[in-house]
C-alpha cells in the first residue's frame, strides 16, 4: 500500500506517495544527493535547484541506461551459454 513520504534536496521539500521499502527510499535520496554533490559540486549555491536537479536526473538515467544495456548483454551470454550446455548434453544422451 503507498505511504506518503517526504523529503528534502537542494532546501526544497517534496513530498510523494510510494510502495518502496524505508531502506529503498533512502538509498534513492542518497544517489540523487550525491550525484547533485558529484556533478554540480560547489556550484549549488549559484545554480538553481531545477538545473541541478536535471543534471542529476541524467547521470542517473545515463548510469540506468548503461546497466540495462549490460544486463542484456549477460542475459544474452547466459543465453548463449544455456544452449551449448543443453547441446553437450543432449549429445551425450544421445550417445
Amino acid at each position: 500500500m503507498p505511504r506518503l513520504v517526504t523529503f528534502e534536496v537542494l532546501g526544497q521539500k517534496y513530498s510523494l506517495y510510494t510502495e518502496a521499502s524505508d531502506a529503498d527510499v533512502q538509498e534513492i535520496l542518497n544517489l540523487v544527493k550525491s550525484q547533485i554533490e558529484a556533478h554540480v559540486g560547489t556550484a549549488v549555491n549559484v545554480l538553481p535547484s531545477s538545473k541541478a536537479a536535471v543534471l542529476a536526473s541524467l547521470n542517473v538515467a545515463s548510469e540506468y541506461v548503461k546497466l540495462k544495456k549490460d544486463c542484456a548483454r549477460q542475459l544474452e551470454n547466459v543465453g548463449s551459454h544455456l544452449d551449448m550446455l543443453t547441446e553437450k548434453i543432449e549429445n551425450l544422451i544421445r550417445e
